[in-house]
């Protein structure tokens, strides 16, 4: 009795008449041997053939849970873990050379904990093999296992370019253009937040100095967080030139020891206030229009609290009432202060193509080139980047690094050391085709298929679900 594919939604039982067959050897194992129907049965199976791979692929889709679940709605009565278990017995593709282009990235299976590697085959966009862990060793072997790789794409990380050196040391390594974008992008916002004082829209005439100071609006009291950065800096430095060790500094002011090696590494303050000064400002949007309302004689902080909480506010009452506390010390309402562009929003103007912009984003960057010359070679640098990446210019870099590191940018000389540890790989990246568009879909679409697994996602069987389905 074979359990089949339901018909019509009702379960389906094929009885078969088949030939046994008795073994006389003492010595053999076992003692009978049933005939099987080709196609249809298999020894030790209670399904049929078709039922199974249909389950097979079932668990495939949807993992146990969920393909249990699916199967019941179609009447195929099956367990979860026999979902799984039908997975891991699929077989494998045979895999006996690399792809000419492969893709690798890493993805984490307990993020934090535990990693692994994906490689791709950037021609087809499959996912051709997952590894455990993300070290330089088990690419290297999976590489010398497999030979026949011309080209590895790759991100930035130092332990995958190590292992394609050692594994294939003829394939031409690739570095890929989105992520020397967002490295770059990183040390752009660097250097916006060195020179946010240059954001700060110069003030209109009728704004001038002489205005009477009771008429000014009230300057902004600098962030604790701001503060508070600049005193533990100030403290660490201290220590440190005292003798006093890391772990010692942590004793002495209760923190913890990464944050105690950030404030030792650094060698100015403004490398630490960056995202801090960077960081966006709940009442920033809605000052305008507490101003205008002050103006209108609306004095009370909490029932401007509860109009600007109607327009999107977010943030506290009190928040509101700190901000309008020293406007009851003034003669006359105060203006409104300009509005100033995060350093975020600046660093995006940067980084995107000018065409993008609207016409007051235009205008405001136009204004920050025009009063910062370290902003405005800096958009010059990024300019001169963006074509080369594009165009695939990759002849160009060198002209680019000398002419970047030229010119008074810290946050970007240390973009070039690190362009320069890799040099052949950028320079490959700026000039071929290849990219790791395909592996980071892989990687999503691996991600989703771990979640949907929950607790049940070991290395083999993700693998099977990567590779298969």
């Amino acid at each position: 009795r074979v359990s089949d594919e339901p018909v019509g939604g009702r379960p389906v039982t094929i009885v078969l008449t088949v030939r046994r067959f008795y073994c006389r050897n003492s010595d053999c194992g076992a003692t009978t041997f049933v005939e099987q129907a080709e196609g249809l049965s298999a020894r030790y199976r209670r399904r049929s053939v078709p039922l199974l791979a249909t389950l097979a692929q079932v668990g495939l889709a949807l993992a146990g849970r969920a393909g249990a679940r699916l199967a019941a709605q179609l009447g195929i009565n099956v367990n979860r873990t026999t979902l799984l278990r039908l997975v891991r017995a699929l077989p494998e593709p045979e895999l006996t050379e690399a792809p000419t282009a492969l893709g690798v990235d890493d993805f984490a299976l307990r993020k934090g904990n535990v990693y692994g590697t994906i490689l791709v085959d950037i021609g087809t966009g499959k996912a051709i093999d997952l590894l455990d862990g993300r070290e330089a060793e088990p690419l290297a072997q999976w590489l010398r296992d497999h030979p026949g790789a011309e080209a590895i794409c790759r991100d930035r990380a130092g332990a995958y370019a190590e292992g394609a050196k050692v594994g294939a040391p003829d394939a031409i390594q690739v570095a890929d253009r989105f992520h020397l974008w967002r490295n770059l992008g990183d040390y752009v916002e660097k250097t916006v937040a060195r020179h946010r004082a240059c954001l700060k829209p110069e003030a209109p005439e009728s704004e001038a100095p002489d205005r009477p100071a009771a008429e000014r609006p009230p300057e902004p009291a600098e962030p604790r967080l701001v503060s508070r950065t600049r005193e533990r800096y100030a403290t660490v430095q201290d220590l440190r030139r005292q003798g006093e060790s890391l772990s010692a500094i942590c004793r002495i002011l209760s923190l913890d020891r990464k944050t105690v090696q950030r404030f030792a590494r650094a060698t100015t303050v403004d490398e630490l206030l960056g995202k801090a000064i960077g960081r966006s400002n709940l009442l920033e949007p809605f000052k305008p229009y507490l101003h205008q309302r002050w103006a209108e004689s609306i004095t009370d902080a909490a029932q401007l609290a509860k109009e600007i909480t109607a327009q999107g506010y977010t943030g506290s009452e009190q928040t509101v009432r700190r901000y309008l506390r020293p406007f009851r010390e003034m003669l006359a309402p105060p203006l409104a202060p300009p509005t100033v562009p995060k350093v975020r929003q600046v660093t995006g103007w940067l980084l995107r193509r000018p065409d993008d912009l609207d016409d007051g984003e235009k205008r405001q960057l136009t204004d920050i080139r025009s009063r910062s010359p370290h902003l405005d070679r800096l958009a010059e640098h990024v300019k001169a980047f963006a074509t080369m990446m594009v165009q695939r210019q990759g002849e160009h870099l060198d002209t680019w690094l000398s002419t970047v590191e030229a010119d008074d940018q810290p946050d970007l000389h240390s973009f070039t050391v690190g362009i320069r540890r890799d040099h052949d790989a950028v320079t490959a990246g700026l000039t071929l085709p290849y990219s790791s568009g395909k592996v980071e879909g892989n990687v999503n679409r691996l991600k989703a298929i771990k979640r949907q697994m929950y607790g049940r996602a070991k290395l083999d069987l993700l693998r099977k679900r990567v590779i298969l389905a």
